[in-house]
């Protein structure tokens, strides 16, 4: 997508943290396995940002290239259960990560939503929107064979959000990162 696009359509925007695909097909996994068919329309994922303004696509590509370009890969675990009522997430520790969304937010001042403007708390949602027994079920399920995993996430992704689906407009790497 060329520079501006998802202004011209007033979409707005969303940044996620970028999984290495080990951890990104075993998380789709589960949520694949989980997540209501009818209303699983994008790929497990974490996301940094949820609706930053189109009008500031400009600004926003500036900022993330050099996010990427000056931090290396930060290293994450998946190391627990994350309730969220009507559904179930995997629990992200990674204190980098919520530095570099520190340091994102404070260049984003003025553009964040009310929801956006709270802190990071990393997770990827593989179940939501069904009752409080399934995620309850879901949750004691995975507590007893979930094992803690190591990672790095390997960069950043710009998203167009379009009625539920992203679009993905383009992804930077974090410095050093290998297989990205």
């Amino acid at each position: 997508m060329g520079e501006g696009g998802a202004s011209r359509r007033g979409a707005p925007l969303l940044v996620t943290a970028e999984l290495p695909p080990d951890v990104f097909a075993w998380a789709e996994s589960l949520r694949r396995m989980y997540y209501p068919p009818e209303r699983n329309k994008i790929s497990a994922h974490v996301t940094l940002f949820h609706g930053l303004p189109p009008s500031a696509e400009r600004e926003i590509r500036a900022t993330l290239a050099s996010a990427a370009a000056h931090n290396l890969p930060p290293k994450a675990a998946i190391d627990g259960i994350m309730p969220l009522g009507h559904g179930t997430a995997l629990k992200i520790s990674s204190p980098a990560l919520i530095a570099i969304h520190e340091q994102l937010a404070e260049s984003f001042h003025g553009l964040l939503t009310q929801q956006d403007s709270h802190p990071l708390m990393p997770h990827i949602t593989v179940q939501n929107k069904v009752t409080r027994g399934e995620a309850k079920a879901l949750q004691n399920r995975l507590r007893n064979t979930l094992e803690p995993r190591n990672f790095v996430f390997y960069g950043l992704a710009l998203h167009i959000y379009r009625e539920g689906w992203w679009d993905f407009v383009q992804r930077w790497a974090f410095r050093g990162a290998k297989g990205s």
